[in-house]
């Protein structure tokens, strides 16, 4: 169960975290159960989400598993109604699915001559991006945050304490090399957290997003290590750019998200992107 740096009371409210199962959304998940939530963990796998809701009920937690393809209205709206019979109407939406998509990132960090002239199979460049693999993680990461949004918005209009937290990603203010698709779908995020947050305004739902910095997970794991487990040369970079000099930890996040739930401690924020980064953001580099 992840420690909590301080307590928020959520008796009584209803949370649905996509991509429950994720290695940062599970502290999501632990940290609204702890406050006295009780949890919908959505995720494609239901025996996944119902493992986690299990550890969660072990821990003295309330939480169920349900399914639900975050790009699918349908599935979406079955999971809703599934939520809405076993826990009530829905009061905190985080919004926690996404990844990337080797399809949807070049091979190398910068375009060279030879990589076009020799035209190597192992190499993917700009040119080589499949329309498919970078429209898979916009609509994972972009979509993916929409669509839940919609529909379980709903339930949350003129609800007390009713917030939606999107996350988005260093690569949504300076695009990442070789990211292509998911550098466009984060800062498609973060804009779309603005928007939402102008929009609900005045049916009392407040919209924030979580911006964190690198951590590693298995989404991004080929990239930040070797095959023998040491860090890469981008690992490498990373930490060289993060003052902090080291990764973040999925506890580094759970502060930010308590903070951004309570509306108690951040009632007249809105429409804010808070990056939990290290000071990766702020150093130019010199």
């Amino acid at each position: 169960m992840t420690k909590l740096p301080f307590q928020i009371d959520l008796t009584g409210k209803v949370a649905v975290v996509t991509g429950g199962t994720g290695v940062l959304a599970e502290q999501f998940v632990d940290a609204l159960a702890g406050c006295g939530a009780s949890v919908a963990i959505l995720a494609r796998r239901i025996e996944m989400a119902e493992e986690k809701a299990a550890a969660v009920i072990k821990n003295g937690g309330m939480a169920i598993g349900v399914q639900g393809d975050v790009v699918n209205k349908e599935s979406l709206k079955a999971a809703h109604e599934i939520i809405r019979e076993k826990l009530g109407p829905v009061d905190i939406l985080i919004n926690a699915a996404g990844g990337n998509h080797p399809k949807g990132q070049t091979t190398k960090e910068y375009l060279f001559p030879e990589d076009v002239q020799e035209n190597l199979d192992d190499t993917i460049t700009f040119f080589d991006l499949d329309p498919e693999g970078v429209q898979f993680v916009f609509n994972l990461n972009f979509l993916g945050t929409l669509l839940p949004s919609q529909e379980f918005a709903s339930d949350m209009m003129n609800r007390p304490g009713a917030t939606i937290i999107n996350i988005s990603s260093m690569s949504a203010y300076s695009s990442l090399t070789k990211v292509l698709a998911y550098s466009g779908a984060k800062a498609a995020v973060n804009n779309f957290t603005q928007w939402l947050a102008v929009h609900m305004s005045k049916v009392g739902i407040r919209v924030n997003a979580i911006a964190p910095g690198f951590f590693l997970t298995g989404q991004n794991e080929k990239l930040l290590k070797n095959e023998d487990g040491s860090y890469s040369e981008r690992s490498e970079k990373i930490i060289k750019h993060t003052p902090m000099g080291r990764f973040g930890e999925p506890a580094d996040l759970v502060g930010t998200l308590l903070y951004l739930v309570s509306p108690e401690a951040s009632g007249f924020v809105n429409g804010v992107v808070i990056p939990v980064d290290g000071a990766f953001s702020a150093y130019s580099g010199v």
